[in-house]
């Protein structure tokens, strides 16, 4: 089931930070990233964010969240992490869907590490395109996707 999250609740953002952590620490491997941002993003950062997120649970337990950065003409998946305990049941398959479904724009942008072999099958098979590829200042290569419709 996946629902709003307030991320403006502190024990809310703390459970969401758990799962980017727990989810960024594998990406951080697959990219071989000694210096990986996402990792050492603080809770007040998720407080403070004017971003939405959504929650993919698994009974009581927060398996995915999803942070959407919406703007008038493009939807931009800014974050997509599933904890490493649910890899592999659609998680982020039915997150991906979800903002798809629920977000007007006819353009949709999302980035990952180029290494994140699962993240861009991710998107390829939602049929997103890749814009561009870029080294970021962490010495980490990035792919950049974007999708329209309509």
């Amino acid at each position: 089931m996946i629902l709003t999250i307030n991320q403006k609740d502190q024990k809310t953002a703390e459970t969401i930070r758990s799962v980017f952590q727990a989810s960024y620490a594998i990406e951080a491997k697959l990219l071989k990233a000694t210096d990986f941002p996402p990792l050492k993003r603080r809770l007040e950062e998720f407080i403070e964010s004017r971003n939405a997120f959504y929650g993919y649970y698994m009974e009581d337990t927060l398996a995915g969240v999803v942070e959407v950065k919406a703007e008038e003409s493009n939807t931009h998946i800014q974050s997509l992490v599933v904890h490493p305990n649910f890899f592999r049941n659609g998680i982020g398959s039915a997150l991906v869907q979800f903002v798809l479904e629920n977000y007007p724009t006819n353009t949709f942008t999302v980035e990952t590490g180029l290494a994140n072999e699962p993240a861009k099958d991710l998107y390829y098979g939602f049929h997103f395109r890749k814009v561009r590829e870029y080294d970021t200042t962490h010495g980490i290569r990035k792919i950049a996707f974007l999708l329209r419709r309509g």
